[in-house]
């Protein structure tokens, strides 16, 4: 990357920081880890990491053994698990890692005994049906005899307060706590905290909210925005009337218009969804987005702001809960799309 790319991305490291302590209160007496699968959300997950473990975080959690290889240096004295598993060809990576495997399948459990493997965490599925032992399979005695570090499920619904698999799947966890020699037990991901303390068992596994997401209202007072991707333009132009602006002429200015070009794109993770719904900011005015989202560029109307110029940075307007609503994107996939090539720059 050169050493001044057109794009950047602000990142709040104290922010980030006390989203992490604001989740660990919540949690009451149980323990508070963190997921920085994807990535670290898209932020980059050794400088999340190492910031989570200087805020006090012991527990993290990747999805592949190639996520755990890149912070496994981190994470000395700490606890890592691959929430996926090991398959076949996994096995050489997870003897030699100080990673546990999350066990997911009654094969992923016999290639891991059939190895004389130690420590490990275990999927029970309690109703995503995604990943996860059945809790047939665990009550059978499938599990006997291995050294399981958690016991977990993960809650389908837990933005839903409401909706009744939320306490279909406690009490499904809660029922197996005692048929195995699991030192701990795991459910509530970020949004599954704020459920209420039965839901915490031993151990909260929080994702979105440490990176500035807002699920359910609960969160909102306890959770700061983290991420502020910055564009610069490229280029200013006058359009006049009846002047169509980018693919497919979506857009058709019917008074002339000041327009700016960025330097972002759906490569960025600037998708589609923003196409005439998303605005960026000059100081406190606002420039929307007039047109479609392309792969590296985005037009904004700067009427409001006619002193922008090329070379000027705009702020892109992401704050998850808002950023969400005008894209019809998940808050999720606005964090771990965002590309390669912004600037990471911490402030902490």
């Amino acid at each position: 990357m050169t050493s001044n790319p057109p794009l950047r991305l602000r990142l709040d490291g104290k922010a980030l920081s006390g989203n992490w302590r604001a989740l660990d209160r919540l949690s009451g007496t149980a323990a508070c880890g963190a997921a920085v699968k994807a990535n670290g959300y898209g932020l980059g997950v050794r400088d999340v990491t190492e910031r989570l473990m200087a805020a006090g975080c012991r527990d993290f959690y990747v999805a592949t053994w190639d996520e755990a290889a890149e912070i496994a240096d981190l994470c000395s004295g700490t606890s890592l698990s691959v929430f996926h598993g090991v398959r076949n060809e996994d096995m050489g990576s997870a003897l030699e890692s100080p990673a546990r495997p999350c066990l997911n399948s009654a094969e992923q459990v016999a290639r891991w005994r059939e190895a004389a493997g130690g420590a490990c965490d275990v999927m029970v599925d309690t109703g995503m049906n995604r990943l996860g032992l059945s809790e047939d399979e665990v009550h059978s005695g499938l599990l006997d005899g291995l050294k399981i570090d958690t016991l977990m499920s993960h809650l389908a619904c837990a933005d839903e307060p409401d909706h009744r698999l939320n306490e279909l799947q406690y009490s499904a966890l809660a029922q197996l706590a005692d048929r195995t020699d699991a030192m701990r037990l795991s459910l509530a991901n970020s949004a599954g905290i704020v459920l209420g303390k039965k839901y915490h068992f031993d151990l909260t596994r929080p994702g979105l909210s440490i990176y500035g997401g807002v699920q359910v209202e609960e969160l909102a007072p306890h959770i700061a925005r983290v991420a502020f991707p910055e564009a610069q333009v490229i280029q200013r132009r006058t359009i006049g009337v009846g002047k169509s602006v980018g693919y497919n002429a979506t857009f058709t200015s019917t008074e002339p218009m000041e327009l700016a070009i960025l330097n972002l794109g759906y490569a960025d993770g600037y998708l589609h969804g923003f196409s005439g719904t998303g605005v960026t900011h000059f100081g406190d005015k606002q420039c929307p987005v007039i047109g479609r989202v392309s792969m590296d560029l985005i037009a904004v109307n700067v009427d409001q702001a006619p002193e922008v110029r090329e070379g000027d940075w705009l702020a892109i307007e992401f704050e998850l809960p808002k950023a969400s609503k005008q894209s019809g994107l998940s808050q999720y996939e606005l964090l771990t799309t965002l590309g390669r090539r912004y600037q990471r720059q911490w402030n902490d």
